[in-house]
């Protein structure tokens, strides 16, 4: 799996590069700005982009404006977005074109290299992960009275926020020690709690964890 990495920090950088080299990825550009990655993107066409969502020149938002570009021009490639900060309006950008290839982690889950490497496929294969702090961020907005997300117990939630990492359902079994039966049957009562029915066009659990993200 090709990579490119966008790490303004020299020294985290190059960790991310080596770490992702012993993995087994192949890391083929890592740059320190949004210009020089869009163009390595474009070069390069990886499988995934890695990218800090503060790069120079103002250290704000710049890896995040970037990481919505390269979904727009480069569909193919999966956006997986670092920062040391939870912030609910940037996970709901990233979203605006689908679940699809996306992820958001804190820096801090680098440490756990099989985890890491682990999204870093998640997200190159077309799938999503989402830190369990991000998602557990977002839950916490969602205490409307009309939230139908306030329907769901507690195993549920575990259930969906797993879901929205990109797990499957044998991982989230795994995860939590419940039998895969038991968790299939927490995912039909999500969906119907949440209102989706079953359909041909429309893929359930996605639009579970869009309904999750976005409420």
């Amino acid at each position: 799996m090709r990579v490119v990495i966008a790490e303004d920090n020299m020294l985290l950088r190059e960790g991310l590069a080596r770490l992702l080299a012993e993995s087994g990825f192949d890391v083929v550009s890592a740059v320190a700005d949004s210009t020089a990655l869009l163009t390595e993107v474009a070069r390069h066409r990886p499988d995934v982009a890695i990218v800090d969502i503060r790069l120079p020149p103002t250290q704000t938002d710049e890896g995040l404006r970037a990481a919505r570009e390269i979904r727009r021009r480069h569909p193919g490639t999966g956006v997986l977005v670092l920062s040391q900060y939870v912030r609910v309006s940037y996970t709901v950008e990233l979203l605006d074109d689908g679940a699809h290839g996306v992820g958001y982690l804190l820096k801090d889950r680098v440490s756990d290299l099989a985890g890491f490497a682990a999204s870093v496929r998640q997200v190159g294969g077309g799938g999503s992960a989402f830190d369990p702090i991000v998602v557990d961020q977002l839950v916490g907005r969602h205490d409307r009275a009309d939230d139908p997300l306030r329907a769901l117990t507690g195993r549920e939630r575990e259930v969906l926020a797993l879901m929205a990492e990109g797990r499957t359902n044998q991982a989230v079994a795994e995860r939590i020690g419940i039998a895969e039966r038991t968790v299939e049957k927490h995912c039909t009562s999500i969906f119907a709690k949440l209102g989706l029915r079953a359909s041909a066009d429309d893929h359930r659990r996605v639009l579970a964890v869009l309904r999750y993200l976005n409420t």
